[in-house]
């Protein structure tokens, strides 16, 4: 599978729960952070529930 790099762009305050422990599950903390996940069916469920939280690159 294809490799994603995530960022948090907005943030989590005002967020409903789920939103807050998705963000975290995909282990983004601050705004500005990246990760590098492996593209899987959960990991691109986690990004449409947040998608408007975030910003993914295709590596």
């Amino acid at each position: 599978m294809a490799k994603v790099k995530i960022t948090l762009v907005k943030s989590t305050i005002k967020k409903s729960g789920n939103q807050k422990k998705t963000v975290a599950a995909l282990g983004l903390r601050k705004i500005n952070q990246s990760v590098e996940k492996e593209l899987n069916p959960a990991i691109q469920g986690m990004i449409n529930t947040v998608k408007h939280l975030i910003k993914v690159e295709t590596i």
